[in-house]
């Protein structure tokens, strides 16, 4: 082989060498530069947050309950009144559990307001009307877990209904009575609420409560003769639960909320 074609098999052979250099280079940056940056980007890791444990004690072990709100009704002072009284006022309550799920209750409540009436020549309008109820009865409780609970309730009693806040006046020479304006007399007649509530509970002992009930009254008219009356009632108000149905022993372990 001659000298010059000796240096151009050389030369080529340095030519080859320094391209696949160049191309080993080449692809190593291809391939490792987006690995290297993606290992030296900073990773995000969310915070770890613990679980809320205020209602992790909710049992619904307690022996009594003491309830207390605010309430409305809607309620007919008369026989044959057209217009019903929106009234406001209180409720409240105290159950004793005998187990976890039944309890006798105790409840006070009493609502306040006007009324409309019928027309009249003695210009009574809008007087100041209440009823006041006083009842027990058996409550039971249907579903409950550490959230919320629904009971189901059936009391029965006495109910005082005072209707005569503007009569007993002489009006051209008459003396005005409740039924002048279409309203019951003052009187106590039987009474009792049909109902439930919602307990949303805040921390194992209290809980906001939502009452709804059907209300039934049985005032009498000025001529003796009963007048059945379905109204509806709402309450809202705080719970507050003590006391233990089950003895409590160190080390005991909690009943499950059911």
């Amino acid at each position: 082989m001659s000298l010059p074609e000796t240096r151009c098999m050389f030369q080529a052979f340095l030519f080859c060498r320094h391209s696949l250099r160049s191309a080993a280079r080449l692809g190593f940056f291809l391939i490792a530069g987006p690995l290297l940056a993606h290992a030296q980007a900073p990773q995000y890791h969310p915070p770890v947050v613990a679980a809320n444990s205020t209602l992790s004690g909710v049992t619904y072990n307690s022996r009594y309950e003491i309830y207390g709100g605010f309430a409305y009704s809607h309620f007919d002072a008369g026989p044959s009144l057209l217009q019903g009284s929106n009234l406001g006022g209180f409720d409240v309550q105290g159950d004793y559990f005998l187990t976890h799920k039944w309890a006798a209750v105790g409840n006070l409540r009493g609502y306040l307001g006007t009324s409309g009436a019928v027309p009249n020549p003695y210009g009574i309008k809008g007087p100041f009307v209440s009823e006041y109820m006083a009842l027990a009865g058996p409550e039971y409780r249907a579903l409950a877990n550490q959230h919320a609970s629904l009971t189901l309730h059936a009391l029965f009693g006495g109910t005082y209904g005072y209707f005569s806040s503007v009569f007993g006046n002489v009006v051209n020479g008459h003396r005005t009575e409740p039924a002048d304006a279409g309203f019951f007399n003052d009187q106590i007649a039987f009474g009792s609420a049909i109902g439930g509530s919602i307990d949303l509970n805040r921390s194992p002992r209290l809980a906001f409560r939502i009452s709804p009930d059907a209300t039934l009254t049985d005032f009498k008219s000025q001529t003796g003769n009963g007048d059945f009356k379905e109204q509806f009632a709402l309450s809202v108000g705080l719970v507050y639960r003590l006391g233990h149905i089950d003895p409590e022993r160190p080390g005991a372990p909690q009943r499950p909320v059911r």
